[in-house]
């Protein structure tokens, strides 16, 4: 008897064929893996502290003999140049140095026993020149309550801070998120666009047809060896963040697995988008500028590598358009907040609906020949 033909075991064929491709390709393993993790990286260990960060110098004829003195240098995060004449000079013009600082004992009496001056650039941050005013408040502050302990005050700040349980908000609690959506949207465009535009040029979709394969079985088996292996890349960035720098999975396997189901429905809706630029790009050279305009303006502005919130008031809901800030956002909320699938209904609502309008013009557009 005839055993019937399987169009299940037929996708998966195609997958694993599919997929043994891909992992011989060195560019899918470098854009989906290596360059998000350089990112990760990179971020990871300049985010690990948090800490201050700022650049001074003292002038020459500042007075090194007071406690104001003492007291900033000795704060952690404060670097003080040994430079003199004509290279600090050009520090402090070109915002290598946030300021310079001169000490000056009072000539009157009356007055404060010391004045600061401080020597700034246009070049040199703003924040840092407000946070070395804030520091060299809270010093002048704590030596006046040393030495005038009595001293009338409308109010007074009491030594001991009250602490509460909580966790520590690292940078790569922020960026691991957008680099993972990012390495989903780069591989859902352009993974697929060059995949099935090449399969339709190489007539590869052709000498399908004259199979017993149904066509939506030769999408699903080729479109599924895309998911396993961003699947794969997600765990990988996922399990370096966690353990290599202190990602934050606050239900550890739980929120882990939320993660992946989150990345799933994410990646789905970014191969609509390669679906589309596969059937509109008539050669390969216009697939990377067709792809770069989905890819980038949401790498730009779906707070990848900082909050929306910093944008202008007026691009800022062009960014919450995206769908990007949505995965972003769902993605901080679970792994960080504790957040399930059934707290982010408003990120995947909006992921539903770009979903359902992009593959109507996926469906519209694509060319099996």
């Amino acid at each position: 008897m005839k055993q019937e033909y399987s169009q299940l075991r037929a996708m998966v064929a195609i997958t694993k064929g599919s997929l043994k491709a891909i992992f011989r390709s060195p560019s899918s393993v470098v854009f989906s893996i290596a360059f998000p993790l350089i990112f990760i990286l990179v971020f990871g260990f300049i985010g690990s502290g948090g800490k201050i960060n700022v650049n001074i110098a003292f002038d020459e004829k500042s007075d090194t003999a007071n406690p104001v003195y003492l007291g900033l240098k000795n704060i952690p995060g404060i670097k003080v140049s040994p430079k003199t004449g004509m290279a600090l000079q050009e520090d402090l013009e070109k915002g290598r140095i946030t300021a310079l600082v001169n000490i000056k004992a009072a000539a009157d009496s009356a007055q404060a026993p010391y004045t600061i001056h401080l020597t700034s650039s246009e070049a040199a941050n703003p924040q840092n020149v407000q946070v070395l005013q804030s520091i060299l408040n809270a010093v002048i502050s704590g030596i006046n309550q040393q030495q005038y302990p009595a001293a009338p005050t409308i109010a007074s700040i009491s030594k001991e801070v009250k602490k509460i349980p909580g966790r520590v908000y690292r940078t790569i609690d922020f960026i691991l998120p957008g680099q993972l959506g990012f390495s989903l949207l780069s591989a859902g465009v352009f993974g697929v666009a060059f995949l099935f535009f090449n399969l339709r040029q190489q007539l590869v979709l052709k000498r399908f047809f004259a199979t017993p394969v149904q066509r939506p079985y030769i999408v699903l088996g080729e479109a599924l060896s895309r998911v396993i292996f961003q699947l794969i890349t997600a765990v990988i960035i996922i399990l370096i963040g966690h353990f290599v720098f202190d990602f934050t999975l606050v239900n550890g396997w739980i929120t882990f697995a939320q993660i992946m189901v989150l990345s799933f429905i994410a990646l789905l809706l970014f191969m609509g988008f390669g679906f589309i630029v596969s059937s509109v790009a008539k050669t390969e050279s216009t697939i990377p500028p067709f792809a770069n305009l989905i890819t980038l303006p949401q790498f730009l502005l779906a707070g990848t590598f900082f909050s929306i919130d910093n944008f202008p008031s007026w691009l800022q809901p062009i960014s919450r358009i995206l769908p990007l800030t949505h995965f972003n956002n769902a993605m901080r909320n679970i792994a960080f907040e504790g957040a399930g699938l059934s707290d982010c209904l408003f990120e995947l609502g909006v992921l539903g609906i770009w979903m359902v309008v992009v593959y109507a013009i996926a469906f519209k557009t694509f060319k099996w020949e």
